[in-house]
Formats: C-alpha cells, sequence, structure tokens
C-alpha cells in the first residue's frame, strides 16, 4: 500500500496507493473544507494546480449539509466531482477549538455548533460513521485536541484518553468497512500522535499507536503557538518511533520552510489554509520571496507574479490587473491568488520530490530556503 522509493537522510521519497488513485509523497494537500476551495477554484482547477489529494473536514460536513445527505448524493468524491484522494480530519480540533460550551467524557465530547447552537455528541464511533458516510480515501482517528500551554498531568491524561478512543475508531471502521451499505469499503485510517512539546510523553504515545498497525500516523497539536524551534525538535524526535514504513503526516503544517524542515525529518503529508489564505489577502508566494500585492509599487507592474511560474495565473495576467482586482474586491483577484499559490506549493511539492531521488535534498532546501527569504521585487 505505502513503498518508499528512495531515501536521502532521513527524508522520504513514498507512494501510497488507494483506492482513489496513487499519492506520491512528499505531498501537500489542499484544504477543502466544506467540499470546496475558499477563493471560487472548483475541481477542475485543481486537476490543472498538480493537486494529488485534498482535505475536508468532518465536523464541517456533519453540520452542513450533513453528512447523512453526502452519502445520499454518492459520498464527496461524487458530490463535489473530484476523482482523486480526499482525507477527512475527524473533526476533532473542531470540537475542540470551534465549541465554546463543552464537556469532554470518556464516551466522547458533548458540544454545541457553531453554526445553530444545537447540541452535538461526538465520539470516536460518530466520527468514524460521519467520515464513512461521506465515503473518504483516508479517515483521521478521533482525537482529544490538548490546550497549549498544558500542564504535564493534563496532557498525560489528555494522550492517554486518545490512545483509548484510537481502539474504539479502529474497531468502528473495521465494522464499517464489512457493511453493504458502505460506499467505500476500503478507506483508511490514520491515527494521530498527540504531548505537545512533552518530548517523552511523545515519544511513548508514538510506540504505543505504532502497535495499532494503521495505515498512516500523523503528528497533531503542533503550530499552536510553540516556537518553529520547538516544533521542529519534537518532529526530529517523535518521528523515528513511528513507523517509517508508513506515511507521516504533520497536521496543520504549514509555511514553506516549514514543510522542507519536515521534510527533512522525515515527513510525508502536509495540509496548511496558508496559500489558500494569504492568497486572499493579497500574499502571493513566490521563488523569489513572499509579496504583498496590495503595495502599490505593484500598481504599474506589468510582470506576472512570479516570472518562473508557468501556473494559469503568471501565463496570462499582470500584477498591476491583479491588484487592481483585489482592490476593487473582485472575487476573480482572490481566485487568481489562491490558484497561483496552490501551484507554487504543489510545484514546490514536485521539486521535493525530485531531489531527493536525486539524493540532493539539502541542498536542494538550502537554496530554496534562501530564495524564500528573498525580498520580492
Amino acid at each position: 500500500m505505502y513503498k518508499i522509493l528512495c531515501k536521502d537522510g532521513s527524508a522520504k521519497r513514498g507512494r501510497l496507493e488507494t483506492v482513489h488513485g496513487t499519492i506520491e509523497t512528499p505531498v501537500f494537500m489542499n484544504v477543502a473544507t466544506v467540499g470546496a476551495m475558499k477563493g471560487a477554484v472548483s475541481t477542475e482547477d485543481l486537476q490543472h494546480l498538480k493537486t494529488q489529494v485534498v482535505l475536508s473536514n468532518t465536523y464541517h460536513l456533519h453540520v452542513r449539509p450533513g453528512d447523512e445527505i453526502v452519502k445520499k448524493m454518492g459520498g464527496l468524491h461524487k458530490f463535489m466531482t473530484w476523482d482523486k484522494p480526499i482525507l477527512t480530519d475527524s473533526g476533532g480540533f473542531q470540537v475542540f477549538s470551534l465549541a465554546g460550551l463543552r464537556k469532554i467524557k470518556e464516551e466522547g465530547v458533548y458540544f454545541n455548533s457553531h453554526i445553530d447552537g444545537r447540541k452535538i455528541f461526538m465520539g470516536p464511533e460518530q466520527s468514524m460513521q460521519i467520515q464513512s458516510n461521506i465515503a473518504s480515501t483516508i479517515a483521521m482517528a478521533f482525537d482529544e485536541c490538548p490546550p497549549h500551554p498544558a500542564t504535564r498531568q493534563y496532557m498525560q491524561n489528555s494522550v492517554d484518553r486518545t490512545t483509548r478512543w484510537l481502539e474504539r475508531c479502529k474497531k468502528e471502521m473495521s465494522r464499517l468497512n464489512s457493511l453493504d451499505t458502505t460506499i467505500n469499503k476500503s478507506q483508511l485510517l490514520f491515527g494521530i500522535n498527540q504531548g505537545g512539546t512533552f518530548e517523552d510523553i511523545r515519544v511513548e504515545h508514538a510506540k504505543r499507536i505504532s502497535e495499532f498497525n494503521l495505515d498512516g500516523y500523523a503528528l497533531g497539536g503542533l503550530a499552536v503557538g510553540e516556537s518553529h524551534a520547538e516544533m521542529y525538535d519534537i518532529i526530529e524526535k517523535t518521528v523515528p518511533y513511528l513507523p517509517e514504513d508508513k506515511p507521516t503526516y504533520l497536521m496543520g503544517v504549514g509555511t514553506p520552510a516549514n514543510i522542507l524542515e519536515a521534510v527533512e525529518r522525515g515527513v510525508d503529508f502536509f495540509d496548511c489554509v496558508y496559500p489558500a489564505r494569504n492568497g486572499r489577502h493579497g500574499h502571493a508566494y513566490t521563488n523569489h520571496g513572499k509579496m504583498n500585492l496590495m503595495n502599490k509599487k505593484y500598481e504599474l507592474d506589468d510582470r506576472p507574479l512570479d516570472e518562473t511560474c508557468d501556473c494559469p495565473t503568471c501565463r496570462k495576467y499582470s500584477r498591476a490587473y491583479i491588484r487592481h482586482l483585489l482592490k476593487a474586491k473582485e472575487m476573480l483577484g482572490l481566485r487568481l491568488m489562491v490558484t497561483h499559490n496552490l501551484y507554487f506549493y504543489n510545484s514546490m511539492m514536485e521539486e521535493i520530490r525530485d531531489a531527493i531521488e536525486k539524493g540532493c535534498f539539502k541542498e536542494y532546501k538550502k537554496k530554496k530556503l534562501e530564495q524564500l527569504e528573498e525580498e520580492a521585487k
């Protein structure tokens, strides 16, 4: 199912075969939270932007339109007309970040919807059932997302609960995948390592969940307030205790620099809202630094966002025109910016895979970081 094709140091060049197609790793997953990219980017667009996987969210699709509706429409792939892999986040992070009032109990979490305030209960079984209805390619186990910072005792209790919940998730997924009414009977399950910045808790949890023999493993609860140095240290100390022959996923991360550093430490999968969110706010990622297109110096600039880029935006439109659209609050401006940024991220992942194959990842990383730190002209 997952095969390491080659390594360069700890950096892995792999391939994951799924029921919805092959994923070449390292990979960046474009975030389509409710089954769509923000910025009016269609699934047809995503096909042209080198997108391999999209990430959608269990919690958001559960509250609207409802996972039962998605199932009746044939699953999320059919609903959003996307034929490549989809990973669904378990909803755990949203439960803990969006729900103002919640009660965490052994059976799960009681909370109120952020949309209409209705009472909702979500536990391991419910998360698996919702994700089965959505029929994603990869489902994430339901975990508790502890706050940062947290006391050592709170963190240990939280991690222990997450382990118990993982056991329930695995059992429920096995049951669901055996049902005739299940759309995707080959749904994969990734477990989540937690522990904050407590190295020993992280390592022990990694060892424990590795025993479950899951389809992949994620590092959760990072990029939530700790420094980049702390995050890199935790990745470096934890990844060696996760199964090397399974994909490793760093959740919610991050910047191009974050990705390069994590790949060097053995991470395969990434997702982040940055390329789409920053694009909507006028920030473009380029091979010569990050550009704020709202800057007046681009008012008469007839060059593309990045003269080295071959994305649909850079092939046709000038900085001056896109800046005008953003200033006029035209949706086309957001669309062009998001399109470019997604292409940049996906192209960078192609370059990373190529560099690992050629055995020159460290040299590539050094050069890329230097480029990213330049001031956009």
